[in-house]
């Protein structure tokens, strides 16, 4: 088998690049008028990532205009629950709402059988976006892993607190687990159809696993990402996974460890010198600019740069984000990062 010469793919098999690659987390999105200009021509946000050919373009525009070394797939970890049964919708100013699932009866009717053809749209933009990519930038698909997922789906949308999905997760452990066992069945047919159709490199976001109850790490976190890992590599055992377990602090070289997954992409709470000496040792890591460092630009973001580049470039490494790309982010300061690492 001939290994691909593409810079994250040589980054995620664990050389040490010259220059280390990157791309950004929500890196497509509200920031670039290009994308504001499409969303005008189809309104709403569920439209745009279920009309293949707009959710192609989309995908496209920040690698047209910055050249990062990864393209990553404009889509919604929502898909999912959606996907499975579960009412979801966007509400303006708000961001999204499900109608809550919080009974056994209610866990009874999500359907994985036909997630895959349900989901169709999905793949087809994965397709599109294949034949135009340059021929250096990896493609990446994605989910969302099943603890936050169940976190929206519970909550009924974003949360503070994380009350209900919290007690339900700890007073009905074997009911909740119902949730969790569908959620890791349907994420695996998702990422093992997202590489069917052209996807090098999957991550799997967990963006709430902060808020998992200590003794429930296990049980929540690391476990169901390891049998995503395991049944996604029986089909497809080279292509790599990235986790993103964000605000976990000094868990993260045990999820590292016990997930298998081939990198960990790392928040802004964490310093670069503890990923160097704590992370590095174990693999390949990504991260972790703040992204309102990001906004602010000028010294402080040369600074930012600098401290995480000269942590952790002489290690295996992906520059990115400590979370995606805020909205009020001026194009000027990407532009300014994207020099910063290509010039050091």
């Amino acid at each position: 088998m001939i290994r691909s010469s593409k810079p994250i793919l040589r980054a995620l098999r664990g050389e040490i690049l010259d220059h280390p690659p990157f791309w950004f987390m929500r890196q497509a999105g509200r920031y670039l008028p290009e994308y504001r200009a499409l969303r005008e021509k189809l309104g709403g946000f569920l439209d745009l990532c279920y009309t293949p050919e707009f959710a192609a373009e989309a995908t496209l525009q920040p690698v047209r205009r910055f050249g990062m070394d990864a393209a990553i797939l404009f889509s919604d970890i929502l898909l999912v629950p959606q996907a499975m049964g579960q009412k979801l919708w966007f509400e303006p100013g708000e961001g999204p709402a499900l109608t809550p699932i919080r009974t056994a009866d209610a866990v009874s009717s999500l359907r994985v059988e036909g997630l895959t053809e349900r989901l169709q749209p999905v793949y087809r933009a994965l397709e599109l976006v294949v034949t135009a990519l340059p021929k250096e930038t990896v493609l990446i698909g994605f989910a969302g892993a099943p603890w936050t997922v169940a976190t929206y789906m519970v909550e009924g949308r974003s949360s503070r607190e994380f009350s209900i999905v919290k007690e339900w997760a700890l007073a009905d452990a074997s009911g909740f687990d119902r949730l969790i066992d569908r959620l890791v069945a349907a994420t695996c047919a998702h990422l093992r159809a997202q590489i069917s159709a052209g996807a090098e490199v999957v991550q799997l976001f967990d963006t709430w696993a902060g808020v998992v109850p200590p003794a429930a790490f296990d049980r929540l976190v690391i476990e169901p990402t390891r049998r995503i890992v395991d049944c996604v590599r029986k089909d497809h055992p080279d292509t790599p996974i990235i986790g993103f377990p964000r605000g976990i602090g000094p868990l993260y070289p045990r999820y590292f460890r016990e997930t298998a997954v081939t990198a960990v992409s790392v928040d802004a709470t964490v310093l670069p010198e503890t990923i160097a000496e704590t992370l590095q040792p174990l693999g390949v890591v990504q991260g972790n600019l703040d992204p309102a460092v990001l906004v602010g630009g000028g010294s402080a973001l040369d600074r930012g740069v600098a401290r995480i580049l000269g942590a952790l470039r002489a290690g295996p490494f992906i520059f990115n984000l400590g979370h995606g790309i805020l909205p009020e982010t001026p194009i000027e300061h990407v532009t300014q990062l994207v020099s910063l690492i290509r010039n050091a």
